[in-house]
């Protein structure tokens, strides 16, 4: 049903004020990386942060608990090397990633057609309701998150039509590509400190990316689980059939996309 004119005016109030913020943080953002240093900076980003934390606060109907407050959260912390979360993060990539979640809470509002008839508009409860948001923020590349969501949403929708060779190979692209964006972020030196292999990472095989990512602490043990048919999915016989559909049971299906999300926690602790 249509909304009712009070509900969208406080939609158009609360957008129209994220607007604002974003446009204060990307302000800063600029500022920051000219002199991260400069103590009138420094007391306007955390002016900024303050504002934003009382704006999120209100939208998540001060539960820690709501999506979009643990997003806020997560956007002040660095992961160490062992993989967990830790205080830390720099600056400019606070503010980036505060307004990488200013832009979710605007995205979600902006969707709304409907309140399901409700005369009070209730912030939190209606983001609630919404769309988790996207599940690879904590991607470096930008570029390559709309195509791992629309992969991940794909690997369950084969799964659910017993599609397991789809399911499977989906799954372990999404998890080889996530691990790689984390490795070539992690650099050269730190990887060959850990005794990686020379030469490119495109050019390592699929069990080595993961190995070398358990080595330099990005992810844990949880690809111990990995089924043999995901580790050599990539690869195919002279008839291009060695991992045919026949091959591949509704267990690994299962288990590699179980295998997935353990890695994708590793990677971002906070989601």
């Amino acid at each position: 049903m249509p909304l009712d004119e009070s509900v969208r005016t406080q939609i158009e109030t609360y957008v129209t004020h994220l607007h604002d913020l974003i446009r204060r943080g990307r302000e800063l953002g600029v500022n920051l990386s000219a002199d991260p240093s400069d103590p009138a900076t420094m007391a306007a980003t955390r002016t900024w942060q303050e504002d934003c934390g009382v704006t999120i606060n209100q939208l998540s109907g001060g539960s820690k608990s709501h999506w979009l407050a643990q997003s806020f959260s997560g956007a002040f912390l660095m992961r160490a090397a062992d993989g967990r979360a830790a205080e830390g993060a720099p600056p400019t990539d606070i503010v980036s990633r505060l307004i990488n979640v200013l832009e979710q809470a605007i995205a979600t509002l902006s969707a709304m057609e409907d309140t399901s008839g409700a005369s009070e508009f209730s912030p939190a409860s209606a983001l609630a309701q919404a769309p988790t948001p996207r599940r690879f923020e904590f991607v470096h590349n930008a570029e390559i998150r709309p195509v791992l969501e629309q992969a991940y949403a794909d690997s369950k929708r084969a799964l659910e039509q017993a599609d397991y060779d789809l399911a499977l190979r989906t799954s372990c692209g999404i998890l080889e590509a996530i691990v790689t964006d984390a490795l070539e972020v992690k650099g050269p030196d730190a990887l060959a400190a850990k005794g990686a292999p020379a030469g490119k990472i495109a050019d390592w095989s699929f069990h080595m990316r993961l190995t070398v990512a358990e080595k330099v602490g990005l992810i844990r043990g949880g690809c111990a689980r990995l089924p043999a048919i995901a580790r050599s999915y990539r690869d195919s016989g002279s008839d291009g059939e060695s991992n045919s559909k026949s091959n591949v049971s509704e267990r690994d299906a299962r288990v590699t996309g179980q295998v997935l999300n353990v890695i994708m926690r590793d990677l971002y602790p906070t989601r």
